[in-house]
């Protein structure tokens, strides 16, 4: 799985406007994308910050997505939202890469390599 979080602003006094776009992108998530396998949004509790945890089958997945939202995605940060951040964790492929490169002066990224984790076996062998 290619994981990623989003981390950005709400713009002051524009909670609810930003809760309905939000709504609009998870919309045309569950309806164009079929790569995408997490797409979970939190607000923090004075409702001024949001972070959007995602996973996808592969790192073209963020490509299909980023396409399937882009409308919405920038009316979102024109009117709601603003101080975009993405961790990416793993390896983006070439394309995504690329993109990467193409958004930086908008979006601040980083990037972590995978360094270790629990093996499937491991985690099936602990008592519950």
């Amino acid at each position: 799985m290619f994981e990623v979080t989003a981390r950005l602003k709400v713009r002051d006094g524009e909670l609810d406007g930003f809760k309905q776009q939000a709504a609009e992108m998870m919309r045309l998530t569950n309806e164009k994308d079929t790569k995408t396998l997490r797409y979970d949004w939190f607000l923090s509790d004075d409702g001024t910050e949001c972070e959007v945890r995602e996973g996808y089958l592969e790192a073209d997945g963020l490509l299909e997505h980023a396409h399937n939202v882009v409308e919405a995605r920038e009316k979102l940060f024109r009117e709601y939202a603003y101080g975009h951040e993405m961790t990416v964790y793993g390896e983006p492929s070439p394309a995504l890469a690329e993109l990467i490169e193409r958004l930086a002066e908008h979006v601040t990224f980083k990037r972590y390599s995978f360094f270790q984790g629990l093996e499937a076996e491991v985690r099936d062998e602990v008592p519950v």
